[in-house]
């Protein structure tokens, strides 16, 4: 099973009937001015023409994917998934929306909405790191836990919450597009913020790559990076070389292999070729 096709079970695992892939043939209307946004809701930037774009649509073909709602108090209701249609929604003028109603907790809110987010990989790693901690620190859930219910592995979780230990100029820079998280990763590497922003600024002026980017942090923080070392040489195949190089007049060399090895021979001239041709045949 993919990642992307376990996200689609989420939603309806945490509330049974929340899936939001249906259609709005089936669900209730609701006014538009009676439904509050998700205040557990991870996402907090949203491109202008993404949700233009996505009003125009719903004014000519309506709100056909449902909003999915939890009820509130004095026939009010807050959002549980669904907040860039809600917004397009609003810009598309509509009065009325069709919505699913389902009850849910607290944390129910803020796990529905990143299910869905990260669905979509609607949310940029530092708004998705946010809410990885919000579910930690106020749900008490472990990283294995989470990773169960965006499916994803505790590993891409963990490293995802990383991210917030680095400096703000670094997150910015993530925000914005202008690194990756592997570039962000690697800044952090630096111990003090301000060596990781000026590690940064070299990263996004020469465009490095992310083992560009480890190399510069490595060296920025004084460590060297690992050079591998040649095998030592036997005696004998040393040896073994300099009886040739005197036998045959020209440089030999032996590289043995754990079965086997190489022998080369040069020669520098069609002439040296043949007198060496001669003497071995």
């Amino acid at each position: 099973m993919s990642p992307r096709s376990g996200l689609g079970k989420g939603l309806d695992a945490l509330i049974p009937g929340t899936s939001t892939s249906g259609s709005a043939a089936g669900a209730s209307q609701v006014a538009l001015e009676a439904i509050s946004h998700n205040p557990r809701q991870p996402r907090h930037t949203f491109k202008e023409d993404e949700l233009d774009d996505l009003a125009a649509s719903i004014r000519e073909h309506g709100l056909i994917q449902p909003l999915v709602v939890a009820p509130a108090m004095g026939g009010t209701y807050t959002l549980i998934a669904g907040e860039r249609r809600l917004q397009a929604a609003r810009r598309a003028g509509l009065t009325q929306v069709p919505v699913v109603v389902r009850s849910a907790s607290d944390q129910q809110l803020l796990e529905l909405a990143l299910i869905e987010n990260v669905q979509r990989a609607d949310l940029n790693p530092i708004e998705e790191a946010q809410a990885y901690q919000h579910l930690v620190k106020e749900f008490g859930l472990s990283h294995d836990a989470i990773a169960e219910r965006v499916s994803k592995s505790r590993v891409a979780v963990t490293n995802t919450l990383r991210l917030l230990d680095a400096g703000a100029a670094v997150k910015q820079a993530l925000v914005d597009g202008r690194i990756s998280e592997g570039h962000a990763r690697a800044l952090l590497g630096l111990a003090s913020a301000k060596a990781q922003e000026a590690a940064l600024q070299r990263v996004v002026n020469l465009d490095l790559s992310v083992r560009q980017t480890e190399l510069l942090a490595r060296k920025a923080a004084g460590r060297k990076p690992a050079v591998r070392r040649k095998p030592r040489r036997s005696a004998d195949a040393a040896d073994i070389e300099k009886r040739l190089r005197a036998s045959l007049g020209t440089k030999v060399t032996l590289k043995p292999g754990k079965k086997g090895g190489t022998l080369t021979i040069h020669y520098y001239s069609a002439e040296e070729l043949d007198a060496l041709l001669e003497r071995l045949l």
